[in-house]
C-alpha cells in the first residue's frame, strides 16, 4: 500500500466543510508537521503510530478524523457505548482533550465525556447513559466501568493511545490490554508517544495492523527540544539553598513562572510549607490532591497568580502550560 501524501494545508485533507468552519474560527493558518502527515493517514482509515514531543499539535491530528469518522457511523442508540476511545495515561491530560472535543465536537452536534478517577462517579455515569460519541479516559476509572456494566465497547470502532509511553510507564499495560480485549477487531487504532522504546513497540505490534509510522523530530528524543537544561550537582544540604539563590534569579526576570519538581508527594509539600513561609507564592500538585483542587492550582500558575509551581511527575506532561 502506497502511504498517503502529506498535506500542507487544511482545506488539501479534504475536511468536511463544518470541520472547516471551527478551525477557521480556532484562527489557525496551517497544520503542524505531525497533522500534515497525520490527518491523510487518519482519514484513510489506517492505523498508525504517531512519535513526536509534547506540543506538537498531535490531539487535533487524531480527533479531527475521529469527528470524520464518527459522523460515518450509524446513530447511536440507547445503550450503545462510545464510538471513538481516546485512553490518557492522566486525569489532566484527558481533560485537556476532552476540553479539544467538546470545542470541536459541537460543529456536528458529538457529545464527549471525561472519564477519571479522584472525582464522583455519578456525574461520569451519568453521562455515558445518556450516550455519547466520544469518551477520553484513564485505564482504572474505565475498567471499573466496563465491569460494572456503566458503559460498553461493542461500537467502539476508533481507538487512539495516548501518550502510551507514559501509560506504560505508570504500569497500566494490564489494564490496557484487559480494555482492548473488548474492542472489535476491525476497529481504527492511532498510537501516540513521545518516545519509542522496545516496549512500545510491543504495543504497536499486539495492537495495530499494517500500521504506519510518523517520526517527528529524533526517535531517542523524550521531551521539548527547545529547553536549556543546566545540571547542577550538588550535596543533598546545599539544594534548598541553591534552589533558593535560583529562585531568587528567575523572579527578578519578566517570564518568571517556575514549576519545580521533586521526586516524593512529601518533599513536595514540605518545600511548599517552606517556600511559602518564606513569602515565596508557590503552590503544589501531586496525586494524592483531589481533582478540584488539582484544577484550581494549574488555574492559578496559568495565569501567573501562583508563578510557582512544586510537583511530583503527575505535572510532567502534557499540561498545556507552554511558557
Amino acid at each position: 500500500d502506497v502511504c498517503p501524501k502529506p498535506v500542507f494545508a487544511f482545506h488539501h485533507a479534504n475536511f468536511p466543510q463544518y470541520v472547516m468552519d471551527v478551525l477557521m474560527d480556532q484562527h489557525f493558518t496551517e497544520p503542524t508537521p505531525i497533522q500534515c502527515q497525520g490527518f491523510p493517514l487518519a482519514l484513510s482509515g489506517r492505523d498508525m503510530v504517531g512519535i513526536a514531543q509534547t506540543g506538537s499539535g498531535k490531539t487535533l491530528a487524531y480527533l479531527l478524523p475521529a469527528i470524520v469518522h464518527i459522523n460515518h457511523q450509524p446513530y447511536l442508540e440507547r445503550g450503545d457505548g462510545p464510538i471513538c476511545l481516546v485512553l490518557a495515561p492522566t486525569r489532566e491530560l484527558a481533560q485537556q482533550v476532552q476540553q479539544v472535543a467538546d470545542d470541536y465536537g459541537k460543529c456536528s452536534r458529538l457529545k464527549s465525556t471525561c472519564i477519571y478517577g479522584g472525582a464522583p462517579k455519578g456525574p461520569q455515569i451519568r453521562d455515558l447513559e445518556r450516550g455519547v460519541e466520544i469518551c477520553i479516559a484513564t485505564p482504572g476509572r474505565l475498567i471499573d466501568f466496563l465491569e460494572s456494566g456503566k458503559t460498553n465497547l461493542r461500537r467502539c470502532t476508533y481507538l487512539v493511545l495516548d501518550e502510551a509511553d507514559r501509560m506504560l510507564d505508570m504500569g497500566f499495560e494490564p489494564q490496557i490490554r484487559k480494555i482492548v480485549d473488548q474492542i472489535r477487531p476491525d476497529r481504527q487504532t492511532l498510537m501516540w508517544s513521545a518516545t519509542w522504546p522496545k516496549e512500545v513497540r510491543q504495543l504497536a505490534e499486539d495492537f495495530l495492523r499494517d500500521y504506519t509510522q510518523i517520526n517527528v523530530g529524533n526517535l531517542e528524543l523524550s521531551a521539548n527540544h527547545n529547553i536549556l537544561q543546566i545540571v547542577d550537582v550538588c550535596m543533598e544540604s546545599e539544594k534548598d539553598h541553591k534552589l533558593i539563590q535560583l529562585m531568587e534569579e528567575i523572579m527578578a526576570e519578566k517570564e518568571n513562572k517556575t514549576i519545580i519538581f521533586v521526586e516524593t508527594k512529601r518533599r513536595c509539600d514540605d518545600l511548599t510549607r517552606r517556600m511559602r513561609r518564606d513569602g515565596w507564592p508557590a503552590m503544589c500538585i501531586h496525586g494524592d490532591k483531589s481533582q478540584p483542587e488539582r484544577d484550581w492550582v494549574l488555574n492559578e500558575f496559568r495565569s501567573g497568580k501562583a508563578p510557582i509551581l512544586i510537583a511530583t511527575d503527575v505535572a510532567s506532561r502534557g499540561l498545556g502550560l507552554y511558557r
